[in-house]
């Protein structure tokens, strides 16, 4: 079976840092540009212009001199790095509008300039560095014009509340752009999700279609493969002493595992295709096959004839594992599980350790699981090796190939929430497979979308090959 993977890419991350969030997941500070940009410049030429306008024509101050334009002049520049430096921006504007007013120049023309930077400084965030430098610039403010002369900063306290109104607009703006960028982040990281967990099911059922095609598609063919080396050898090399009884049951086996391999991949078939119907399209002759329930306990005993029409010699307990003796019947899921991960054990056997191995299949219900053994005796036993030696012919004579066998059982037995254990045998030679499969519902740990497990081998014992899915 072909490798099925699904790699989920995650996005990548902006190298850019972004705003550090508060405590109510809102940004705290919009971060600027690292440098003045062109909108920054034209902004202060504009500022500047308008300040000017106003020095010239307001009449509620002295008319600005060389000083009066210079301090003008200090307080409008800055502001091209209003954007990068907001904090330091209104301090140059503070201490230069300061003096500016102090010595009684007009006092409109200061205004453009003190308005951008404090709606800067408030629009920038965070909350508590807003109200600190608004209380400061009117406390400065006020103070500057008290000492000039009492009146005027009695004065200069009354007007001063268009800096709490600008202060509020750009906090206003702020919360605004806050809210704006988390519904933003909100949906992307949503659509983030969406696509994730897509792309998590398109890898979860690629991983179960290659799993059921492959317990499907392995089990028939790996017996086809062992009853036609058996046949073929039986032809060739004692052909004057042929058992037509046995070559005749050998073809008949054949027959009858191509029959249920084909009736199990309409089955699956038909549960990938269906849209709410299971009924037969009428389109072909293969409608006429049987399309009944998906595998269970029931299905065992065919698999162990399967396997003894192989030649290997399968001891079954109990005789019937969904019987009322065997403790009733198994929740469909975990019943499917136990029924594939017998048909691989099987299949495994009979590959890789001949047609005459010996196998033993365990189903004990205790409490609220089913416990599933299978362990064989390691292969042919002196003087039953020509079969096994058609059976390497069959599988071309040469090192074996990693498959995907022990690692669909695992992943079978983690899907129901249980556990597999696979390997050689302790006590004797062979290898055995243990599987606990809660008959239950358990939290099952989700598995990454990364894709499937790496092809999986059984570990060789002394004396034994290594015996892959």
């Amino acid at each position: 079976m072909r490798r099925v993977s699904t790699e989920v890419t995650a996005p990548r991350p902006d190298s850019r840092p972004g705003p550090r969030p508060d405590r109510g997941g809102r940004s705290r500070r919009h971060r600027g540009p690292d440098r003045p940009e062109p909108s920054d410049a034209a902004l202060t030429a504009g500022v500047a212009l308008l300040g000017a306008a106003l020095g010239l024509l307001s009449r509620d101050g002295a008319f600005p001199d060389a000083t009066g334009w210079l301090l003008l002049a200090g307080a409008t520049l800055p502001l091209v790095w209003r954007r990068c430096h907001p904090l330091a921006v209104l301090t140059a504007v503070v201490l230069c509008v300061g003096p500016y007013h102090a010595l009684g120049y007009s006092h409109a023309a200061a205004v453009p300039a003190s308005v951008v930077a404090v709606y800067t400084l408030a629009v920038t965030g965070p909350r508590i560095r807003t109200v600190l430098a608004g209380a400061g610039v009117v406390l400065l403010g006020v103070s500057i014009m008290a000492a000039v002369d009492a009146h005027t900063g009695a004065e200069m306290l009354r007007v001063a509340g268009w800096v709490l109104v600008v202060l509020v607009f750009g906090e206003a703006v702020r919360i605004h752009r806050d809210f704006v960028e988390a519904v933003h982040e909100r949906a992307e990281r949503a659509e983030r999700s969406r696509e994730e967990e897509a792309a998590r099911r398109v890898a979860e059922e690629r991983l179960r279609m290659a799993r059921d095609l492959h317990d499907l598609l392995a089990h028939g063919i790996t017996l086809i493969g062992v009853q036609t080396a058996v046949a073929s050898h039986m032809l060739r090399n004692d052909p004057e002493r042929l058992d037509r009884e046995a070559l005749a049951r050998s073809l008949e086996g054949i027959a009858d595992t191509c029959r249920d391999a084909r009736a199990e991949l309409r089955r699956t078939l038909l549960v990938l295709r269906s849209d709410g119907s299971s009924q037969a399209t009428g389109e072909g002759p293969e409608d006429d096959l049987p399309s009944g329930p998906l595998p269970d306990l029931t299905g065992i005993p065919d698999l162990a004839r399967s396997a003894r029409a192989a030649g290997a010699a399968v001891e079954l307990e109990p005789a019937d594992p969904a019987g009322p003796a065997a403790g009733g019947p198994v929740p469909p899921v975990p019943a499917a599980a136990a029924h594939r991960i017998v048909q691989e054990s099987l299949t495994n056997a009979v590959r890789h350790a001949g047609p005459r191995v010996r196998v033993r299949v365990r189903l004990d219900r205790t409490g609220e699981a089913l416990r599933i053994t299978v362990l064989d005796d390691g292969g042919a036993r002196p003087g039953e090796r020509n079969a096994d030696d058609a059976v390497d012919a069959v599988d071309g004579g040469g090192p074996t190939v990693p498959g995907f066998g022990i690692a669909g059982m695992r992943e079978r037995a983690r899907s129901v929430g249980g556990t597999l254990e696979a390997g050689p045998r302790a006590d004797a030679p062979g290898f055995v497979v243990r599987a606990v499969l809660p008959l239950r519902p358990a939290p099952v740990p989700e598995a990454g979308p990364a894709g499937p497990a790496e092809p999986e081998g059984r570990p060789a014992g002394a004396g034994e090959r290594p015996r892959l899915g």
